[in-house]
């Protein structure tokens, strides 16, 4: 279905309202059964008041098949038919007048398609080909986990459209049995359900000065869920892991055109092997008691508990078992710690997430009223459950906040300070957490090139009248 504008425009002497019957007619006409016969559907319609002339936006097969149900408008005065898009299609596209991306390597979601629903769900939307979103800190508020609809979405490319029917998991590489599993075979093996907190490695990347390329992600590129599918140690025993194996090479169905490299590649990520079976990495196909949606990896999707969410490749295809190091783009070009000290550039592999809170309420600039003020928030870190979070109300000493519920060790904790201000005016909150391998938030994280890890003790400021 074709997106069109239709303009109808008639003199003001022979408006057809002015006939009873000839306003009924239309009216019939446009009623929503008959439309649907033609094969049209009305988005919706509006009149100019007092200038004659009628909007309709409307999807229809052709532009053929909708003039000729336009007809009736033709006789009574104008009629022009524009092909139109939305304003999700052009973002996605890259201007009005240029065409949707098309995926190089498999079927993929249409890109507008996708970027509206993230709109209608109330993401943020950093960039909507490949569609990047971060969950708003007010959808945060309450729940153990995220409702899918608002649980972030990080992409490098278009997002794959496989069909579950004929999806194939491939295990290869340095294996004794190599395998090719159906979703039906991973559902008829021993499942587990895990929840676990996913963050964005670039998460905090604005809050960097000087400003860092990439993603402008503020602080609500992370959430949790509860996966549920097949442990990865499962997979690999029954594969039959060869003692020359090194690595284990995890491949995305997603892919295509990246600068520097000669042809299409595919999103990959590997882990150390001893890593990979010590880390309870899952072969997840539910999230949150539902199929995998699509823009989280549907059929398939690896769930690295602890680390950062590039290691949790999703629309998962392969794993192949190396003898050496993996040198991928999206593992050796980025996804590194880059530091210049001492005149020297030194790196290091993002991994485990650093230890960070995270205030949701009161939300930033809001108005509270003196007296009793309830701060309430999340923490989490990929080193260890959450040991404590301290709060500084106005500048003063750090009070210890109370945490909501047992220790976590995979996913966030919820926290909370109920405490008093006495005083009007703009007081600034500050919280900061530590977990139990003894990790604590910096006043200032390191500035590093490609904006990674930016866990520095959050600030926000609230008015109190």
């Amino acid at each position: 279905m074709a997106l069109y504008v239709v303009r109808h425009h008639h003199a003001a002497e022979q408006c057809p309202a002015q006939d009873p019957a000839m306003g009924a007619m239309l009216l019939n006409h446009l009623s929503r059964p008959n439309v649907r016969q033609h094969g049209i559907e009305i988005l919706g319609e509006a009149v100019v008041q007092g200038e004659h002339t009628l909007y309709f936006i409307v999807e229809a097969r052709d532009e053929g098949r909708l003039r000729e149900f336009m007809q009736p408008f033709q006789s009574a005065g104008t009629l022009d038919i524009y092909p139109a898009s939305t304003c999700a299609r052009v973002v996605a596209s890259g201007g009005c007048a240029a065409s949707l991306p098309v995926s190089e390597l498999v079927p993929a979601l249409d890109p507008a398609t996708a970027c509206q629903q993230a709109i209608d769900a109330g993401l943020v939307v950093h960039r909507a080909h490949p569609l990047n979103c971060e969950t708003s800190i007010p959808a945060l508020l309450g729940g153990v986990v995220m409702p899918n609809a608002h649980f972030y979405v990080r992409n490098h490319f278009q997002i794959p459209a496989l069909d579950p029917a004929t999806f194939r998991l491939t295990v290869g590489g340095l294996v004794e049995r190599p395998l090719s599993l159906s979703l039906r075979d991973l559902h008829n093996m021993r499942s587990q359900a895990l929840v676990v907190t996913l963050e964005c490695a670039g998460n905090g990347r604005t809050l960097f000065e000087p400003p860092i390329d990439g993603e402008k992600w503020d602080l609500g590129a992370v959430s949790t869920a509860e996966w549920s599918g097949v442990p990865l140690a499962e997979v690999l025993d029954r594969a039959g892991v060869r003692s020359s194996a090194r690595e284990v090479l995890f491949r995305g169905a997603d892919g295509g055109t990246l600068a520097g490299h000669p042809g299409p590649v595919r999103f990959e990520r590997s882990l150390p092997l001893d890593q990979a079976r010590d880390a309870e990495g899952l072969l997840a196909y539910a999230m949150n008691g539902e199929a995998l949606p699509i823009q989280h990896g549907h059929p398939l999707r690896l769930v690295v508990p602890d680390w950062y969410a590039v290691a949790s490749v999703k629309w998962l295809t392969d794993i192949e078992l190396i003898d050496r190091p993996f040198s991928g783009p999206y593992q050796t070009d980025k996804y590194w710690y880059e530091w210049e000290r001492d005149r020297q550039v030194v790196r290091e592999p993002v991994a485990l997430q650093r230890v960070r809170a995270l205030i949701t309420e009161p939300a930033p600039d809001q108005e509270a009223r003196c007296g009793e003020l309830a701060i309430r928030g999340v923490a989490w870190s990929g080193a260890g459950p959450i040991a404590r979070v301290d709060v500084s109300v106005g500048g003063g000493d750090w009070q210890e906040a109370r945490l909501v519920g047992e220790r976590k060790r995979h996913s966030w904790q919820w926290w909370e300070l109920i405490t008093r201000v006495q005083a009007p005016g703009i007081v600034t909150l500050r919280a900061r957490a530590t977990d139990l391998a003894g990790r604590s938030q910096p006043e200032h994280a390191e500035w590093n090139r490609l904006g990674y890890g930016n866990n520095a003790i959050q600030q926000l400021q609230v008015r109190v009248a």
